[in-house]
């Protein structure tokens, strides 16, 4: 089950970071909180999408390898993304509100999940018994 969740996230990360390269206006548009942020920078919004796909593909690649560096390695930039919003969250008076639910579904519990089972997957693999 472990291992199918990371494919799982993998696979979402590829879907977002496909999405935020092809169509970075309507990626920005549509994504909750997103506007919130700044203004549109489509640059910007590539380059993120850029590390997801890359995220993605290391996730996927680690699934189907049954390779704990590449698990971790793309698990670890979406939990550097997600502390850096939670620090965002708690410096805004930790509101909880849509944008709020959107980041815990979207980008904590994916984000940490991921991290986690990568971890626990990368000690077994070391375990010399």
């Amino acid at each position: 089950m472990d291992k199918w969740l990371l494919g799982l996230i993998g696979g979402l990360h590829l879907v977002n970071g496909a999405a935020m390269w092809a169509a970075p206006a309507f990626w920005y548009a549509q994504t909750p909180g997103v506007a919130m942020t700044g203004p549109f920078n489509a640059h910007f919004v590539k380059d993120i999408g850029l590390i997801y796909l890359l995220s993605g593909v290391a996730l996927i690649f680690g699934y189907l390898r049954s390779d704990p560096t590449a698990l971790v390695l793309g698990a670890a930039w979406p939990a550097m993304h997600a502390a850096f919003h939670f620090w965002m969250w708690l410096a805004c008076g930790m509101p909880v509100d849509g944008v709020a639910i959107v980041n815990l579904c979207g980008i904590q519990l994916p984000a940490w999940t991921a991290l986690f089972i990568a971890i626990r997957f990368a000690q077994k693999g070391n375990a010399k018994c």
